[in-house]
């Protein structure tokens, strides 16, 4: 028998008032105001309208009713996209609550999202930027945090953090002491994934973030600030049993997301993207960059981030290397914090030196965002003052009166090409120096220490160095009295002047 109409209308007055339930799929669901926070949509918690949902592929916005329904996929997770002036509640591991698996595993069903107004959000924000934490080890893991994070507990201005791939070396059974690390900072914490966050014995591309895909959520996502959008993606295409075993590059559903979310994004907003793999790497295939430059063309104030390199270095894509939007693209390629893979001779606590292969201490990046899509990035030397920015190296003594043929050299962490460095001698008029692609003499130093080592300094030695991308040098004067002479170098970053000293002694010789 068909019920009444009245019936019909009864029940769906009842169901409207009924908080919404968990369910086993995640393809449809609710997002609602979490008032109490408890995570639970209790009586009188009411559902949010127009908050976007996706898979990675498709997006959708809630109706009035807070219910959303995506179409069907074959993406392993669903989230939320945060809107700003909201906050996600803390998963049980202390990652923002904000994804779902595509559908409930065994009794996990799907509960529905839950999300906290945020009162007075800023528009100028500080976000943490690490890459490359890369453990092999319980051991790795206390590098990581006694040398990255001990130090900024209790003490950082950030209000939002991502780690930019390769979180462990290819061992999936350290997320969780990672995560507990990053998350004792106590700000939301995102994950890029990176080439050794796959699976060993993977397969297929398809099925290689799956210990990720669990522990850490989906591989492409948004996350939305008063002033800012980060996207993250997994930009690393597996290739099993090939050679090379993946390449750089993004799937055709995360082109479909970019194309679907880009241009919703209000105009005055920084969208930053953050990747593992660097658009310049050498694996990153060429039309997958001139497709996302085509999309990035249209944004007014994009900014990318990235990893993978264990260097660090700035990059300002032009017309010549195929970009065309009205300013050059900026892309800050972060600075380890596992640095060198841990290696190198361990300092009085234990922690090994790992200075990079350019020269650059191990450490993180700080993004410094403010309203109509202004920002600034720095770096930070692991456990060390935020004003070293710059480390020299120079030859003890020369001969007076020698040829000038000797050279100060200046490793400029945040430097890039045209960036103009100067110098002194004892106080004496600034002159430039010239920027050089050589390998930092200071980290030549410990290659060949290593070398004339009968046993070993370390675990693993200094990674052999390589051309700098921020290395200057300038010849010092021989013609000037004899004995000690102070030299000062100094670079400005982000209007902030920073300096530092080294000194050389002459001394007479006779042939």
């Amino acid at each position: 028998m068909r019920p009444s109409l009245l019936t019909a209308l009864l029940t769906a007055l009842l169901l409207a008032c009924v908080p919404f339930a968990a369910s086993a799929s995640c393809a449809d669901g609710v997002v609602f105001l979490d008032s109490n926070g408890n995570g639970q949509q209790d009586v009188g918690e009411k559902p949010l309208a127009g908050i976007r949902v996706s898979d990675g592929e498709h997006i959708v916005s809630t109706g009035k009713d807070g219910r959303y329904r995506l179409p069907a996929s074959n993406q392993p997770n669903i989230f939320i996209i945060k809107p700003a002036g909201y906050s996600a509640l803390k998963r049980g591991d202390g990652l923002p609550d904000i994804w779902r698996p595509q559908v409930g595993e065994g009794d996990q069903l799907c509960r529905p999202f839950a999300l906290k107004l945020e009162k007075n959000p800023p528009s100028s924000f500080q976000a943490l930027l690490l890459a490359d934490s890369q453990t092999s080890t319980e051991l790795d893991v206390g590098y990581f945090e006694r040398d990255i994070i001990e130090p900024l507990r209790g003490k950082h201005q950030a209000r939002l953090g991502m780690t930019l791939g390769d979180i462990t070396n290819d061992d999936p059974s350290l997320y969780p002491a990672l995560t507990k690390a990053v998350t004792s900072l106590g700000v939301p914490w995102l994950h890029v994934p990176g080439n050794h966050d796959m699976d060993v014995g993977a397969s297929s591309d398809a099925d290689s973030l799956v210990s990720f895909h669990r522990q850490l959520g989906p591989d492409t996502y948004a996350w939305e600030e008063a002033s800012m959008v980060f996207i993250g993606m997994d930009d690393i295409i597996a290739q099993p049993g090939q050679k090379p075993a993946y390449v750089g590059g993004l799937r055709e559903d995360q082109f479909a997301f970019l194309e679907a979310y880009l241009p919703t994004i209000p105009k005055d907003k920084l969208v930053v993207l953050g990747f593992h793999i660097p658009l310049f790497d050498h694996v990153y295939r060429a039309e997958d960059r001139a497709r996302l430059f085509k999309l990035l063309e249209q944004v007014p104030h994009p900014l990318i981030v990235s990893g993978h390199t264990h260097n660090q270095s700035q990059v300002f894509w032009g017309a010549a290397q195929g970009w065309n939007g009205a300013k050059p693209l900026h892309e800050y390629n972060v600075g380890a914090a596992c640095g060198a893979f841990w290696s190198g001779v361990k300092d009085a606590q234990g922690i090994p030196d790992t200075t990079m292969a350019d020269g650059t201490p191990n450490g993180y990046g700080l993004l410094n965002v403010r309203p109509q899509g202004q920002y600034s990035v720095e770096y930070r030397v692991a456990r060390a003052p935020a004003d070293q920015q710059i480390a020299l190296h120079a030859p003890k003594v020369l001969r007076q009166g020698a040829y000038p043929a000797w050279g100060i050299y200046a490793n400029v962490f945040m430097g890039y090409e045209g960036l103009p460095v100067e110098f002194r001698v004892d106080g004496g008029e600034w002159q430039p120096m010239k920027q050089v692609k050589q390998a930092d003499p200071r980290l030549l130093v410990e290659n060949i220490a290593d070398d004339l080592a009968s046993e070993l300094r370390g675990y693993d030695r200094s990674p052999e160095a390589v051309p700098s991308s921020h290395l200057w040098r300038a010849a010092l004067p021989t013609k000037l009295s004899e004995g000690e002479h102070a030299v000062e170098v100094r670079a400005t970053l982000n209007g902030v002047e920073y300096r530092s000293q080294a000194s050389y002694r002459l001394q007479t010789a006779r042939p």
